[in-house]
């Protein structure tokens, strides 16, 4: 499994349709992907929300970024994450 940080940011329409339920659904969505939601939080900046979230792979991840997208109405930047130690390994091999 891979991390990645799903940034999000709301229209008017989907802020509008901000709910419990449909946080409910956005986690189901990632399960269905073969992923888990680790973490959802508000943002007060540059984006309004940020989903960290283990997927599969890329694949799974360009879904669920549009998936996520069609289905709320905001739109997401998904980005790999590594954690800093595998990172320090792969820049030690340098």
């Amino acid at each position: 499994m891979a991390t990645y940080f799903m940034f999000g940011n709301y229209s008017a329409a989907a802020m509008a349709k901000a709910s419990p339920a449909r946080t409910a659904e956005v986690s189901k969505l990632i399960k269905d992907l073969g992923g888990k939601v680790k973490s959802i939080h508000a943002l007060l900046g540059d984006h309004d929300l940020v989903l960290i979230v283990d997927l599969p792979g890329e694949t799974a991840a360009v879904k669920a970024s549009v998936a996520l997208g069609r289905m709320t109405g905001i739109s997401f930047t998904t980005c790999a994450a590594l954690p800093v130690d595998e990172f320090d390994k792969i820049i030690s091999e340098l």
